[in-house]
C-alpha cells in the first residue's frame, strides 16, 4: 500500500496513467496505447461522466479504475490512488488482500449488460450472496435482512431473489443489477453504460434509480456511455476521452453550452432537438489506430481547426475557465457548433 498526498474531497487522483495492451505474435511486438497520460481526479459525492465514441479507450480506462485489467492489458506508466477515509491505496502497489478488502465494500462496478453479470443457471438469491455476505460482514439473518430493505429503497420487489436471470425483463435485471453493486454501499462505483440496450422509458427509471441511490449512499459514480443525452441528464462532471486521451473536461453545463475542444463541439451538435430539422454535421474519417496513433493532437486529422502545430505537438491539458480544461491550441477559438466545415489539411 502506498501512502501519498491527495485532495481531501477526492476520492480517486489519477495522474498520467498509461495503460496499454502489449502483444507480441511471429516475433513482432505490438502495442495498443488505450489509455495514455490520463490526469484527472473524481471528488467525492458526485457523478463523473465518460464520453467518447466507440474504440476511444472509455472501457480500458475504467477497467483500470476498477483494478481489473487482465494481459494483455497491463499498467505502464503513472499512478492511481483512491482514498476511503482515512485509507490511500494504490491498488497496483498494493497486494491482491488489500485490493480484495476494498472490493464491493469500498469500490463496485456496475457492468455492461446484465446477462453477462448475472449467472444464468443461479437465482438472483445465489448473486447477492456471493457478491455480498463476505464483504457486508453480517451473519445470514441480518444480512438478508438488509438486502430486503434494499430491494425495498430501490422498488424492486423481495420475490425477484427467488427468480433466474432468464424470468426478468432487461430493464428489471439492470435494476438487479444495480442493487447488487450498490447493497454494500460503497463509497466509489463504476457504471459501464448500464442503460445499454434499454428502450427511452426504462433507460429513464434506471438513471433515476442510480442517482437516488447516489444521493443516498453519497457515494462518487463514474458514468460511462457514449450518449451525451444521457450524460446531460445525469453527470455533474464530463470527461471526453478520444482516442486513449482525456481531450477535455469541465462540468455538465459548461462543456454542453460552451465547449473548448473541436470533438466535444462536434459530440453536442449531433444531439437531437425537438423541431429542428437541420442536417447535423458530422465527422469525416474514423478514430485512429492506436496501435501507431498520429503525431502530435490525435483528433487533428479530423478535425476541421487543425493548424499545423497540431498534426507535431500534444496540446497539454490546460485550465480555461473555472473548473474546465481543454487539450486543444485553438481552445479559446472553439464555438458551440453550428458548422465548423469538414476537416481539412493541417494549415502551415
Amino acid at each position: 500500500m502506498i501512502m501519498t498526498t491527495m485532495q481531501t474531497d477526492d476520492v480517486l487522483t489519477v495522474k498520467g496513467l498509461k495503460a496499454y495492451y502489449k502483444m507480441g505474435y511471429f516475433g513482432i511486438e505490438r502495442e495498443v496505447r488505450a489509455v495514455d497520460d490520463v490526469t484527472m481526479s473524481i471528488r467525492r459525492n458526485e457523478i463523473y461522466g465518460i464520453a467518447g465514441e466507440s474504440s476511444s479507450g472509455k472501457t480500458s480506462l475504467i477497467k483500470t479504475f476498477a483494478a481489473a485489467i487482465r494481459p494483455p492489458l497491463q499498467i505502464v506508466g503513472g499512478s492511481m490512488t483512491y482514498r476511503f477515509g482515512d485509507k490511500i491505496i494504490d491498488p497496483y502497489a498494493a497486494t491482491k488482500a488489500q485490493v480484495d478488502a476494498i472490493r464491493w465494500k469500498n469500490m463496485s462496478y456496475i457492468m455492461q449488460g446484465s446477462m453477462s453479470v448475472l449467472n444464468p443457471v443461479r437465482k438472483i438469491r445465489r448473486a447477492f450472496r456471493d457478491f455480498a455476505l463476505r464483504p457486508m460482514g453480517l451473519n445470514e439473518r441480518q444480512f438478508w435482512l438488509a438486502v430486503s430493505q434494499h430491494l425495498e429503497r430501490l422498488n424492486l420487489p423481495e420475490r425477484v431473489l427467488n427468480s433466474y436471470p432468464h424470468e426478468l425483463s432487461g430493464g428489471m435485471r439492470q435494476r438487479v443489477t444495480i442493487a447488487l453493486a450498490t447493497v454494500c454501499r460503497p463509497q466509489f462505483i463504476i457504471a459501464d453504460e448500464p442503460t445499454t440496450a434499454l428502450d427511452v422509458v426504462v433507460q429513464k427509471d434506471v438513471l433515476a434509480m442510480i442517482r437516488d441511490v447516489q444521493r443516498e449512499i453519497g457515494s462518487s459514480v463514474v458514468f460511462v456511455t457514449h450518449d451525451m443525452s444521457v450524460h446531460a441528464n445525469i453527470a455533474d462532471r464530463i470527461g471526453i476521452v478520444y482516442a486513449g486521451r482525456l481531450v477535455e473536461e469541465g462540468p455538465t453545463r459548461t462543456l454542453f453550452t460552451a465547449p473548448r475542444h473541436p470533438y466535444t463541439a462536434h459530440l453536442v451538435a449531433s444531439l437531437p432537438r425537438i423541431g429542428d430539422l437541420s442536417k447535423k454535421p458530422s465527422l469525416d474519417g474514423r478514430p485512429p489506430n492506436l496501435a501507431d496513433p498520429p503525431k502530435g493532437c490525435r483528433f487533428h486529422p479530423r478535425c476541421p481547426m487543425a493548424v499545423a502545430k497540431c498534426a507535431t505537438e500534444v496540446p497539454p491539458m490546460e485550465t480555461i475557465g473555472p473548473d474546465h480544461r481543454s487539450a486543444c491550441w485553438r481552445a479559446d477559438e472553439v464555438r458551440p457548433l453550428t458548422t465548423l466545415g469538414k476537416p481539412q489539411e493541417a494549415r502551415v
